[in-house]
This record gives C-alpha cells, sequence and structure tokens, in this order.
C-alpha cells in the first residue's frame, strides 16, 4: 500500500511503540489523545479510538484497534472515527486488526481492556451534550450479562426492568444489591459481583455495605424485603420479553462481497476459498454476526475507507442485531476470519510485516519521529526455568502389560524407546508436599502399552483424591521440568516390556535393544549437573552434531568426541555421563576433525553430519480458553486478558503456550467431566482451535484446583488464597467483596516456594545440588518452622531409594551427642515416635497409598498442653516442639567431623569383597574419613572438589573408587 504523510493524522506519530493501551476521543472531529486518569470513561455522546499494542515474547509488537461508538454520537462523528482507525492501522505499518465496537454491543476482547466493565455516563462533547455534573447519589439498576466478561446496561429503575434470566445491580445511596435471576448461572452471577465491586469503590469510594437477592427467596429475609421495598413492595415478576439481545443469531452462510467503486457486489459462488480474495481489491464476508472486511494488500488508503462505509452502510441498513465488524489486512488475518474458508494455505507473513512497517517508520523518521518501538521491539530473552522444586522424592516404573514395576534409584533414569515409564514426584509445595505423577512415551512403545499407561496414572491420580498434578510426555518433547526432575536422563534404544518384545518378534523386526557389550552411540545434551541427557543415536557417521559431544563405545572400546561447537561444560558434562553408562573404563578423546581411524571405522566410515543445534519448540504468548466437552465434542471459549479470577470452580480451561498445554479443573467439576481431562487437552491439540500447528506430541498436564504447581502458576498474578477457598464461584466472590476485595485467608499463608514466579530469583546450580542432597521422604508432611538442621538430619535416617543416587549423600552437622541406648530400646522408642508423629497429621489413607512410609528417627517427650485444640497449625507446631531427636548410628558406621557417616577404603572400593549396602555409588569418595581421604588422594576434600570433574574421575579410577 503506498502510504503518503499526508494521509497520516500526526496525532497518531509514535503510537503503539509499547505495550499497552492509547485512546484518542473524536472532538470537533479530530481525534483528542485521552488522559490515562480516564480510561475506562467513556460517554454515550462521543466517538472514541482505542489502540492495544501487545508484544511478543519473539519481540514482535501487535496491534488491535477499536473505534467505540456511544448510543448518542452523531453519524458523522461515528464515520470519523471509523475513518482515522484505518489511518492509525497505515501509521502502524498496516498489518492490525480493526474492530467495530457499538455501546451495547461490544466484543469481549474490547471489554477484557477494562475490566470488570465500563458503564458509560451520559454526555459527551462533540454531541452539545453536557458531562454530568456531580450531584446527589442516583438511584439506577443495571443488567449484567456475561460468564467471562460482563456486560453492563443501565436499565429503566422499575419492576418491569427485572425478570428471572438475568443479574441487576441495584445502586442505592447507602447499599448495593444484587439480584441473582433464577435462571442465571453461578459464573455469570460470580462475574456480576465484580461490577458490584467496582460501583462500590468508584461511587461509594468503597464505603457501602452489599447484598446479595436470590430470586424467589421468601420475604422473611430482612434484605430480601428491602431489596422489594424500593420497588413498592414484592410482586411476582412477568416472563422475560423478548428484545433485540435476544433474539436468535443470524446463522445464515458467509456470503462474499466484492468491493467496486464504493459498491458491494456479489461474489458469484457457492463455495469459499482463499484463491478468491485479490491482492488489488477489498472484500466484505457476511456471516450474519459479524462482517468482515478484508483489504488486499496492494490497496490503497482510499480503497479501504471505502470499503469500511460500505460495510458501515450495510450493518445500518439491516434489521437483525448489529453485527460486529472486523477489519483485517491480507497477511494478518484473524484466526476467526481464516476459519469460515473451506481451507486456508500457509502463507510467510514476516516479509509483508517488517516491509510495510520499514516504509511507514521511514517516513516517520524523516519527520523526526523516534521509530524505535515501531520497528520492533527488544525480543524476550528468557532461559527456560523448571519452576519446580528439585529436592523432592522421585519413584520411576515400567509400564508391562497392565502392570508397572517399580525401577530401584539406580535405574530410574534409564529410559527406552521401546517402553513407556511412569513417573511419581512429590516435592515441597508452599504448604504441604505437592505431587505430579506422569507417563513417559517412548516413540516406539506399543499402543495397548500407552493406553496402559494412562489408565494406572489416572487410577494413581484418582487414589489419591485428584490432589497430584498429572503429566503425559512423549519421548524427544520432554519439558524441562521433567528434566530437572530426573537430573540425569538416559534414553537407550529398543525395549524391555513383554508388550515391546511380542510386537518386534510379530513384524519380524530385529531386536536393537541396547545392551553393555553392543555397539552404541550416545548423544550428550543439557544444560549442566542438574539436567543432562544422553539420547542413544543411530551408529553412523550422519548421527554427529557439530554442536553437541558424544560416547561411542563398542565392548570395552571407548571414545568421546567434542564437536567443535561445543564448550568445556559440554565436555564436561561428557564425563559425568560417562560415569553412567561406562564406567570404570578409559575413554579415548577425540576432537572433530582429529579422528582416528578407529573411531571412523566404528561408525561404518566418514559421512556428512549437521552443525546446528537440534531446536526445541519455544514457548509462545500464552492463551486461556474456557471448555465445553460434550459427546465427544470440545468447544472453547478464548479468555483475552486472563487473570487468576477468570479461573472459575465449575468449569475447565486450557492454558495454551503452545510448547505446552495446561488443563485446569475447577473443584466443582463433575467427577466424570474430571476423568476426561487429559482426554480434553488432546483433542484440543487435534483441532488446533488457533491454527498454530500444534504438536501431536506436545507435553500435556491436568492441574486439579488447590494443587496447582509453580511452572502453572507462573503466568498469573497467583494468591494462594484464592485458590485455596471453599465453595461455588459466586460464593467465593461474595466473601471477598463482603471482605473489601481482599481473598480472606481460609488457611495459613503459604511457604514461598524454593523458587518460581516470574520475578522469582532461581537459585544457582550449587544451591540446587546442595538442596538435592537435603531431599527428604515425601510421606512426611513437611511442618512450617522446621529447622533446615531437623530436614537435614532427618534425611540421613532415610532409605536409599528416598534420594536419587545421582547427588551426593547428605552432609549432616553433629547437634547432638551420640546415643547409648541399646538398639532394642532404641527401635522400640523410633516406633512410638513415628505412631505419635503419624497421627498429628490427617491424611486420607487413598491419598497416600502410592508413597513411601516414613523414616524419621525421633523420641517422644512430654507433650506440652496445647489450650486451642482447634488449631492445627498450633496442634503441629506442638507436637514438632514436643520431640527431640536422636542419633542412631549403627557399632559398624561412623561420622567425620562434619556429621556425615563414613567407611572404610577397603569397603568403599569396587573390588571389595564387604561392600557397604546403599550408598551413591558415583561418589564412594564422600565416605572416606578425611584423613584416609588425604591419605588416598594426597589433598583434602576440598582442594580435590575444585578439580575438574574429569581429573576427579581419572584419579577416583586409579584408586578403584570410580
Amino acid at each position: 500500500m503506498a502510504v503518503s504523510m499526508r494521509d497520516l493524522d500526526p496525532v497518531f506519530q509514535g503510537a503503539g511503540q509499547k505495550a499497552g493501551l492509547e485512546i484518542w476521543r473524536i472532538e470537533n472531529f479530530n481525534p483528542v489523545p485521552v488522559p490515562k486518569s480516564s480510561y475506562g470513561k467513556f460517554f454515550t455522546g462521543d466517538s472514541y479510538v482505542i489502540l492495544k499494542t501487545t508484544a511478543s515474547k519473539s519481540g514482535a509488537l501487535r496491534h488491535d484497534i477499536h473505534y467505540w461508538i456511544g448510543k448518542d454520537t452523531s453519524q458523522d462523528e461515528a464515520g470519523v472515527a471509523a475513518i482515522k482507525t484505518v489511518e492509525l492501522d497505515a501509521a502502524l505499518g498496516g498489518r492490525a486488526v480493526q474492530y467495530r465496537e457499538v455501546q451495547g454491543h461490544e466484543t469481549e476482547k474490547f471489554l477484557s481492556y477494562f475490566k470488570p466493565c465500563i458503564i458509560p455516563q451520559e454526555g459527551g462533547v462533540a454531541s452539545g451534550f453536557k458531562h454530568a455534573e456531580a450531584e446527589k447519589h442516583k438511584t439506577r439498576l443495571f443488567v449484567c450479562r456475561g460468564k467471562h466478561v460482563v456486560h453492563v446496561k443501565e436499565v429503566p429503575f422499575a419492576r418491569s426492568s427485572l425478570n428471572h434470566d438475568d443479574i441487576f445491580v441495584l445502586d442505592t445511596e447507602s447499599k448495593i444489591f444484587q439480584f441473582n435471576g433464577s435462571n442465571s448461572s453461578i459464573q455469570e452471577r460470580a462475574k456480576a459481583l465484580e461490577v458490584v465491586q467496582y460501583i462500590k469503590d468508584t461511587y461509594h469510594e468503597g464505603k457501602c455495605e452489599i447484598a446479595a437477592i436470590e430470586d424467589g427467596k421468601l420475604m422473611a429475609d430482612p434484605e430480601t424485603g428491602e431489596f422489594w421495598g424500593f420497588f413498592g413492595g414484592f410482586a411476582p415478576l412477568p416472563r422475560k420479553t423478548a428484545s433485540d439481545n435476544d433474539k436468535p443469531a443470524d446463522s445464515r452462510s458467509p456470503k462474499l462481497l466484492r468491493v467496486e467503486k464504493g459498491q458491494a457486489e456479489p461474489v458469484e459462488d457457492d463455495s469459499l476459498k482463499r484463491e478468491f480474495l485479490d491482492t488489488n481489491k477489498c472484500y466484505i464476508l457476511d456471516c450474519g454476526l459479524e462482517m468482515f472486511v478484508w483489504m488486499g494488500r496492494n490497496t490503497s488508503l482510499d480503497e479501504r475507507k471505502s470499503a469500511s462505509g460500505v460495510a458501515d452502510e450495510l450493518v445500518s441498513g439491516t434489521d437483525q442485531p448489529k453485527p460486529q465488524i472486523i477489519r483485517v489486512i491480507e497477511g494478518f488475518e484473524t484466526v476467526l476470519f481464516k476459519s469460515k474458508f473451506e481451507s486456508w494455505p500457509e502463507t510467510p507473513d514476516v516479509t509483508v510485516s517488517e516491509d510495510g512497517r520499514g516504509k511507514v517508520a521511514a517516513l516517520l523518521k524523516r519527520q523526526g519521529v523516534n521509530v524505535k518501538g515501531l520497528l520492533k521491539a527488544d525480543a524476550v530473552k528468557e532461559e527456560p526455568q523448571p519452576y519446580i522444586d528439585c529436592t523432592g522424592h522421585l519413584q520411576v516404573w515400567r509400564v508391562n502389560g497392565q502392570e508397572k514395576i517399580l525401577l530401584p534409584a539406580s535405574d530410574q533414569s534409564k529410559f527406552y524407546s521401546g517402553d513407556c515409564f511412569i513417573f511419581q514426584y512429590s516435592y515441597p509445595g508452599e504448604d504441604k508436599d505437592d505431587c505430579l505423577i506422569g507417563t513417559w512415551i517412548g516413540k516406539n512403545s506399543v499402543e495397548e502399552e500407552r493406553a496402559s499407561a494412562n489408565s494406572l496414572v489416572s487410577k494413581m491420580v484418582e487414589s489419591m483424591k485428584f490432589l497430584a498434578s498429572q503429566a503425559r510426555i512423549y519421548e524427544g518433547n520432554e519439558p524441562i521440568q521433567f528434566h530437572s526432575i530426573l537430573q540425569t536422563f538416559i534414553v537407550f534404544k529398543g525395549g524391555l516390556s513383554d508388550g515391546y518384545k511380542t510386537y518386534i518378534a510379530e513384524k519380524e523386526i530385529p531386536d536393537d535393544t541396547y545392551t553393555e557389550d553392543s555397539l552404541g552411540l550416545f548423544r550428550i545434551q543439557g544444560s549442566g549437573p542438574d539436567n543432562m541427557q544422553a539420547i542413544q543415536v543411530e551408529p553412523v557417521a550422519s548421527s554427529l552434531n557439530s554442536s553437541y559431544c558424544y560416547i561411542l563405545h563398542n565392548g570395552p572400546a571407548v571414545f568421546t568426541w567434542s564437536g567443535s561447537n561445543t564448550s568445556a561444560e559440554d565436555q564436561e558434562l561428557v564425563e559425568r555421563m560417562l560415569d553412567l553408562i561406562k564406567p570404570n573404563l578409559q575413554s579415548k578423546p577425540q576432537r572433530e576433525g582429529t579422528e582416528s581411524e578407529q573411531f571412523w571405522d566404528l561408525l561404518g566410515g566418514k559421512s556428512e553430519y549437521p552443525s546446528q543445534k537440534i531446536s526445541r519448540e519455544p514457548e509462545s504468548d500464552p492463551h486461556l480458553f474456557c471448555c465445553n466437552f460434550s459427546k465427544g465434542n470440545l468447544k472453547v471459549t478464548e479468555i483475552y486478558n486472563f487473570s487468576q479470577d477468570d479461573l472459575m470452580t465449575e468449569d475447565i480451561f486450557i492454558l495454551d503456550c503452545y510448547s505446552e498445554i495446561f488443563v485446569w479443573v475447577g473443584q466443582e467439576v463433575d467427577p466424570k467431566s474430571r476423568m476426561q481431562a487429559l482426554t480434553i487437552g488432546e483433542k484440543f491439540i487435534e483441532h488446533d482451535f488457533l491454527l498454530e500447528k500444534l504438536s501431536r506430541v506436545a507435553p500435556v498436564y491436568v492441574i486439579m484446583e488447590g494443587s496447582e504447581p509453580p511452572f502453572f502458576t507462573r503466568f498469573f498474578n497467583w494468591e494462594s488464597a484464592k485458590s485455596a477457598m471453599l465453595g461455588n464461584s459466586f460464593q467465593r466472590k461474595l466473601k471477598i467483596v463482603q471482605n473489601g476485595g481482599a481473598a480472606p485467608l481460609d488457611k495459613p499463608k503459604r511457604r514461598t516456594p524454593t523458587y518460581g514466579g516470574r520475578s522469582s530469583s532461581v537459585p544457582d546450580k550449587s544451591q540446587q545440588r546442595s538442596s538435592r542432597s537435603m531431599s527428604v521422604s515425601p510421606d512426611r508432611v513437611r511442618v512450617r518452622g522446621r529447622s533446615p538442621a531437623f530436614n537435614a538430619l532427618a534425611a540421613t535416617f532415610e532409605s536409599s531409594n528416598a534420594r536419587n543416587l545421582s547427588t551426593p549423600p547428605p552432609v549432616i552437622r553433629k547437634l547432638y551427642p551420640k546415643s547409648t541406648t541399646p538398639d532394642s530400646a532404641i527401635l522400640a522408642s523410633k516406633s512410638k515416635a513415628i505412631a505419635a508423629l503419624t497421627s498429628t497429621f490427617e491424611q486420607p489413607p487413598s491419598a497416600r497409598e502410592s508413597l513411601i512410609p516414613r523414616s524419621v528417627k525421633v523420641s517422644p517427650i512430654t507433650p506440652k498442653s496445647n489450650p486451642d485444640k482447634n488449631d492445627k497449625e498450633n496442634s503441629v507446631s506442638g507436637r514438632v516442639d514436643s520431640l527431640t531427636i536422636d542419633e542412631d548410628v549403627k557399632e559398624s558406621e561412623a561420622e567425620d567431623e562434619e556429621g556425615l557417616l563414613i567407611y572404610p577404603y577397603e569397603r568403599l572400593k569396587i573390588t571389595s569383597t564387604d561392600p557397604v549396602p546403599d550408598i551413591d555409588v558415583t561418589k564412594r569418595e564422600t565416605y572416606l574419613s578425611s584423613a584416609e581421604f588425604k591419605g588416598k588422594f594426597g589433598m583434602s576434600k576440598d582442594a580435590f572438589y575444585k578439580l575438574p570433574k574429569w581429573k576427579q574421575n581419572k584419579l577416583k579410577m586409579a584408586i578403584q573408587l570410580f
């Protein structure tokens, strides 16, 4: 489109350069900026132009332009607003979506900018009306409609305005009444309460009483009688009479019109195809309640204005409810517009975008306007973070037919492409241990075992009364949370399950399941010791990549290969993974370009291979949808500019981040729908409502209300108190409104998680490793006020399965002298203490069946009296205060000066005839006493751990500790 500076109103120069709202009011047929203090205030006699600028994670700026027409505005002013909207779009490079907003018929997207509502005031500037002067409070009656955003309309203050289907707000001088029609939904009632709060804050300075009136409630209630007193006393309400708002939607088939010389001519074809749209013309697509104006990229500004005028004329001449007019530019069509066509081919739009914006930016720059923001915003560069506490307890099962087999801790990081696995991770939440249960589905696993894995996980979640979050993860699409939970992750070729073995036998496929003696090539990847993976790939040269390190072995022959684009950190990961894949063997390092002939021979000779890192699906800007799933059909409604308050406890919502899908299930959702939550997430991916080419193997999480993990709540300004409230949406919101706008605390404030949330600081890797080594049993209830020393000491008494073997054993400071109590007395004392501690916490057995038993070593003493027996927190704290901890050290064990369990070197070396059971075999040296450590290594422990990892391993190998 040719753009001339004479076509651009000077008031729009520099607009849309940063995220946020900008509003102009039409005064004397010119747009005048509205001060930010007046945003959200609209006058019925005026017209406005509203620009919403959104900065995406990619750095691109997206614009939506709305022009709002008050019911009393003149036709000329409305026309000026429409024309100025087209000019503003031109100033922004001709890529914005434009919406016509008529008072009382606004789009949900527009209303979402001004939550909870807009209440237009009488008056105006250009229309000749005077703005309402401050005067004595006037009693007013409003009708509220909407489940997600609220359309508020003032109606005559009369009994005849009331009905059984809607919600009404009666604003009197001293009290605000909300009248809930008997046929209105709970969600609508809850949203209307936000309007009540708005009226209270705006017109009563936050000081007035609030009352909720139920349609049909007996007159014996004083507030009900007071409400009906304003209408002259109670009398039955008539049935609602049909109005423009209640007329059935125009469901006629979409009709395409071509705009020629200010006239709309039908396109003679019954089908709708993208190729009908000529880039040199403008078109109107009439869909009944929506009317789209499509503007070709090569059309002039005058042609676009003319097409907009034709659409306005078509709308004004219909007897149906006024349709929404949405104007789109070629290359930037909305999903709704594209969905009206039989098919919509993929077309790159980046070139169009930058070209259009660049031309406008150049024009503005010559006029001295700062165009930095107009060109492109800075991309949001965020390193992926797990947003989950990594100090928890992990259990992993391999699925075999209809059963699951628990893996020992030493094998829980080893996965096979032909199998399915189940993981359960319990970790410290804010006031309780949270749990994530999920399936990992191998690329080559059989369908029967995939279904079995999902069924087993569903039963596990159900047995925990849906207190756990659920995940479905496919091989190759693992999220950062998964890698952080496992820390070390190895994927082998082949499978061990009966289902996989049967499948390859039936298909007569060679069994390529990995064995230690077979030829194997592993790509090493990750960001550090707390996130490292080894992925087995085909042992051929084309599997190499210059951006990764590899391990190649064939029996005793072991090679490590470092690509030219790798760093020292990548090479350290190779050394760490070598400890797990091929321990006790000397490797032969290979640098890219200097490989030995033996190395290439194992790979079958040289060949070309890539150099770029394997890209992962990036996280995009999140979208929230409310879901309706019935008889296998999924319908969704997008919630714009969403917040935590939009999550209604009666509904199921989907948060779409492109790389991950979250299904949030409210507490009041019926059990049948709750059980279908994972299916709903899969259906959402299948339908791809935003036409964003969602991956069929994207991770799907099912999140239960009240147990939201931090990697979900980070998308909101989350208040835990709201999530913890009881009752339906209306009851909860009523408590908040009556509490002055704040959620009442129904339980103690939650602790801050280890890390999580957008503004939280993430600890460095050394801190993460340290916290992981202090992990505790998930079955023990974490008590507020417990000291770190208590947690650390308790950790030493746990079974080996309570801690990942990929982490060093916990270092325990001595707190008390060693116990001299006989073993039998110790065992009796411990049994009583465990029973006492268990009775303190009331947990339903079904929610704990899949967790391991507690193993805290405590000795009870006489508990202090607690006057408030109903205070659970005081009861818990009192019980903890009444416990002392005894060190329980076996005669065959000792401790060093730091309180760490130590063993003699002869029992720790790998060739020992009397090895120590249940130790971290990758950290044998940590169990040596300081004196013996120095004697064997010739240095202190501090000096040893300052060495590079590879050097540590060489020294350990030399003395048979590796």
